[in-house]
């Protein structure tokens, strides 16, 4: 079946709420700016998460203001904020919770006995999962019922977690002594994954203007549960034409290798499929590419783009702009990759700049 190349029309009401979107963003933003300096690009993934109902990854080096960034957020929104710092010795139920025996006054003044469940620190509207990987695998897990299905499961009974539900997790680079590495089943739960780096001369300046002379600048409430949410159901309102979204799709099978050639890894095509378009470098360097999360993460952040510039449907440079940190944490590169030392970006960099715009 051909792709449909007309591109669809907005409905007028989607227009129209566009403008409050877009002032509300600017309202957030403009918050977060009174207490973190720079990070523009950064600030701005952290909202397109936020509009989209997505979780957001940063990663960087220590005291480069991850943490400060995603607290500032959450004062800048009337929603419940939870901080859980992640340790080697935190526990599942730290997380989620437990039942716990309690016991109350019956009939006859009797002591009845009684399992209630007890929540944890994430039955709130924003998790900051600060340091994410310093906790172990098993306890980093406890996180992904929570983070797809918006519940979770403690001794057979679910229990459902407050909307709107974000997790924003930081952590430091995995080299580093005494990390984990997130499996894979959890970064795939992202919806970004923001590499965080370092502030400029200028920014550092302003920083230590705001932070030594006593007076520290503080955000206000700008936003409440309501309107977020919102403005959430606003943004997958947002038209697409089908070339558009096509690309969005190539875009992600250009990072499946080739399978079934010498030296390559993983399972063989199904019968009759022939379509490929990966680039040399993912056939040689990847071993398992993005998943269809990345391309629904490629849409939506396309859509939350298209509102900001005033347009009523999203553009293939709105999915290019988003690839990086769609995409950065969702490849898994094989031995020869990590051995060379190729970067994720790289290898996504080059798939943006040679996948044909046109549909083959």
């Amino acid at each position: 079946m051909p792709i449909d190349e007309a591109a669809p029309t907005a409905p007028a009401d989607v227009l129209a709420a566009a403008q409050q979107f877009r002032e509300d963003y600017a309202a957030v933003r403009e918050q977060i700016a009174r207490v973190v300096v720079g990070h523009d690009a950064i600030v701005d993934g952290v909202l397109t998460c936020l509009f989209t109902g997505g979780h957001a990854l940063l990663e960087g080096v220590p005291g480069i203001g991850k943490t400060l960034l995603i607290r500032t957020l959450g004062t800048a929104l009337s929603l419940d904020f939870t901080r859980v710092q992640f340790t080697p010795d935190l526990m599942p139920a730290d997380i989620t919770g437990t039942t716990v025996v309690t016991e109350r006054e019956g009939e006859g003044g009797r002591l009845v006995r009684e399992f209630r469940f007890q929540r944890g620190p994430v039955f709130t509207q924003i998790v900051l999962a600060d340091e994410i990987n310093r906790a172990t695998p098993k306890t980093q897990s406890a996180l992904l019922e929570a983070m797809q299905e918006r519940s979770v499961t403690v001794a057979g009974e679910t229990h459902a977690l407050p909307e709107p539900f974000f997790v924003m997790a930081t952590q430091n680079p995995i080299e580093q002594e005494g990390t984990y590495p997130l499996p894979e089943a959890q970064l795939d739960r992202f919806f970004f994954k923001l590499n965080v780096g370092y502030s400029s001369r200028g920014e550092l300046n302003e920083i230590l203007v705001r932070t030594t002379a006593g007076d520290e600048p503080e955000a206000e409430a700008v936003l409440d549960a309501e309107r977020v949410m919102a403005h959430q159901q606003l943004v997958r309102r947002v038209a697409i034409a089908g070339h558009v979204r096509d690309y969005a799709v190539r875009l992600v099978l250009a990072t499946h290798p080739v399978r079934g050639r010498e030296g390559l890894e993983g399972p063989r095509p199904e019968a009759g499929e022939s379509e490929s378009f990966a680039t040399p470098l993912v056939n040689q360097y990847v071993r398992v590419g993005a998943s269809p999360r990345a391309a629904q993460t490629l849409v939506l952040a396309g859509k939350v783009s298209a509102l900001l510039d005033s347009r009523a449907a999203v553009s293939i440079d709105d999915i290019r702009a988003a690839a990086l940190a769609a995409m950065r944490h969702r490849l898994i590169l094989n031995f020869e990759g990590e051995a060379e030392g190729v970067t994720r970006d790289s290898i996504i960099e080059n798939i943006v700049a040679t996948l044909p715009v046109e549909a083959v």
